[in-house]
């Protein structure tokens, strides 16, 4: 059973080290500003719910709340509201799109992210008051890095 939703179980897994993440491993200085090194996983994250949808379709959305609440009592639970409303945000858009384009694999992947990643980021740093340009950027760019190179694998494996 474990092996037929080993994506979910993944994903949800994935949320929680993320956001206890957020609160242990330190920031660091980074183009004048202080940047959390967790925003590369993040990206991953992404990446795994795309999985995992596959596996439980529409059903993702409540696999995303139970990362979302074994966070909140795992993690911060300030770290853990603001990585709700953010995930709960993008993750959305990126179902939308996962779910209403019927590309190949990693151009979902590619689009979605591109999409949703940006909005994460804004949302995260707004709620954690740490928004700053420089921030947001590198924030997303980190994002995009795992979509980025799952796309470049998934496209050059044929």
């Amino acid at each position: 059973m474990i092996n037929k939703y080993k994506y979910t179980a993944f994903y949800i897994a994935a949320v929680v080290l993320v956001n206890i993440g957020f609160v242990y491993v330190p920031l660091i200085s980074l183009f004048g500003e202080m940047f959390p090194p967790m925003s590369v996983v993040v990206g991953a994250v992404f990446i795994l719910r795309d999985y995992a949808q596959k596996e439980i379709g529409h059903k993702i959305l409540g696999a995303m709340l139970v990362g979302a609440a074994l966070s909140y009592f795992m993690a911060d639970p300030y770290i853990a509201v603001a990585s709700l409303f953010a995930f709960m945000i993008s993750e959305l858009v990126d179902w939308a799109v996962y779910t209403f384009t019927k590309k190949p694999l990693a151009q979902r992947i590619l689009i979605s992210s591109a999409i949703s990643t940006p909005i994460d980021s804004v949302v995260f740093l707004q709620m954690i008051g740490s928004f700053t340009l420089t921030g947001f950027v590198m924030m997303t760019v980190a994002k995009m890095l795992a979509a980025v190179l799952i796309w470049w694998k998934l496209k050059t494996v044929k």
